[in-house]
């Protein structure tokens, strides 16, 4: 009977497995299915009704319990008539351009790349990429400022470059014996592979030595030596700065494989609204969509405006309760629904604050959200790299290798930004237009068409940050 069911599991068995395989596979499509549908309307337009609703309730507890009062001299009143008819002004003109504003970028779309592009199939890829364009960042950074943090002597090098190459004949013949013996050959890992820069070169050590093999013959010893102090006076070529080597501005970089086509410039998928949208900056669940090239403009002029009303609701309300609390009237009592107020006006101060920096910031430096994240990335790597360079109190040693970074290549998010338009000036005007009035109010169009853009001319066609000896000469 045990025997009759061992076949049966050994026949069986097979047939569970598959069926487990096929279960996961279901649940992997089901899942994959889901992440490329937009999410539902209710969803998407939920925290809009929240939103309005807290409007709302703003309107009823600063005009009915707060402002009314006060002109109607009750004895629960925390001010003058006088005040009561101003701070009800006041509340009544932010209010109103704040609504204003919401409405407008409520109504205003981001602009959606499928309206603009027609679909095709995706572009071949073309060329076969070298080794210094597919290794990861992080790994390049290591390789190249990792191997000469302490460079060695000139009248060392020889020595220890026979006896770098005698150890790596002796590890080398006992890695291959005790691989015979086992039968088999291992694969160094990566751990075994740290430190290990001779066997790779970096980029520039790799050019450098082309450019040496074809120079002249050597000097006597006495040049030698002279050369030496001079090139110990100024960095070698592995310290230089290593943009990312990434064509972006090709199409096979630029198509969209979930809507079928070229994204223009600056355009991302977004997941939420399930499509590609122009120059996407983030998608914005207070409004119900996301902030892109069309829209950008009325998001920070709502802000603005929001950030105002809430900081003088809360501002006005915490400064009468106080002082009515302070003065110890005995008809004072605290509202809980102007305390509640209190809190949420002063929590959408601080955020819409905070909003208000980052995207002025943003738009200065003609910069989205998606590409702000890029430009940090880079930053922290190079951090990362001057880290190895130089110890943690070595700050002057850190700028001063910074600064020649900087002369060499230019500034990382200006001119080391593929959209960098010159100034901080031609910047904010592409997105909020040449005329002061119009930064503030949610009238008309927005300049930017999230179509037409203007390639920083200190890269090159493809996309590829260039040093500065590579620049057009009126830049240099």
């Amino acid at each position: 009977m045990a025997a009759a069911n061992g076949n049966g599991e050994a026949k069986d068995g097979p047939g569970a497995e598959h069926k487990c395989i096929g279960i996961f596979q279901r649940a992997n499509e089901r899942a994959e299915k889901r992440r490329n549908q937009p999410q539902p309307w209710i969803m998407r337009k939920l925290a809009v009704f929240i939103t309005i609703g807290i409007i709302a309730y703003a309107w009823y507890v600063y005009i009915g319990r707060f402002c009314v009062p006060m002109i109607r001299q009750d004895a629960s009143a925390l001010g003058s008539r006088s005040i009561g008819i101003a701070f009800l002004v006041v509340f009544c003109v932010l209010g109103l351009m704040m609504i204003w504003a919401y409405e407008k970028i409520l109504l205003t779309s981001p602009g959606y790349a499928k309206h603009h592009v027609h679909k095709s199939s995706a572009p071949p890829r073309t060329g076969l990429p070298t080794w210094w364009d597919t290794e990861s960042e992080a790994d390049l950074a290591q390789a190249q400022y990792g191997a000469a943090r302490n460079p060695p002597q000139p009248e060392r090098k020889q020595r220890r470059r026979s006896e770098s190459a005698h150890k790596r004949s002796i590890s080398g013949s006992t890695t291959a014996q005790k691989a015979s013996q086992n039968g088999h050959a291992k694969a160094p890992t990566g751990e075994e592979n740290v430190g290990v820069i001779d066997t790779l070169a970096p980029v520039q050590a790799v050019r450098a030595k082309a450019t040496a093999d074809s120079g002249p013959p050597a000097r006597p010893e006495r040049e030698d030596t002279q050369a030496t102090q001079t090139e110990q006076e100024r960095k070698p070529m592995m310290y230089t700065r290593s943009p990312p080597k990434t064509p972006v501005l090709l199409p096979e970089n630029r198509y969209c494989h979930k809507d079928g086509f070229i994204k223009p410039f600056r355009a991302h998928h977004c997941r939420a609204c399930g499509t590609c949208v122009l120059k996407y900056d983030h998608h914005c669940p207070w409004v119900g969509q996301c902030v892109g090239a069309r829209n950008h403009k009325f998001f920070l002029i709502f802000v603005f405006w929001a950030l105002l009303f809430c900081a003088f609701v809360c501002s006005t309300l915490i400064g009468l309760v106080a002082r009515a609390a302070a003065q110890n009237r005995p008809d004072f009592d605290v509202d809980g629904q102007e305390i509640a107020i209190i809190a949420l006006s002063g929590f959408f101060a601080i955020f819409t604050t905070a909003l208000l920096v980052t995207h002025v910031i943003l738009i200065a430096d003609n910069m989205s959200t998606v590409e702000h994240m890029g430009v940090r990335r880079m930053q922290e790597r190079e951090k990362r790299v001057l880290g190895r360079l130089h110890a943690r109190w070595q700050l002057a040693a850190r700028r001063e290798t910074r600064r020649q970074w900087d002369e060499e290549w230019g500034r990382i998010g200006k001119e080391g930004h593929l959209w960098w338009l010159g100034s901080r000036r031609r910047n904010w005007e592409a997105v909020m237009g040449d005329r002061v009035w119009m930064w503030f109010l949610p009238v008309g169009q927005s300049p930017d068409d999230g179509l037409s853009y203007v390639v920083n001319p200190r890269f090159d066609v493809e996309g590829r940050w260039r040093p500065r000896r590579e620049w057009p000469r009126e830049l240099q």
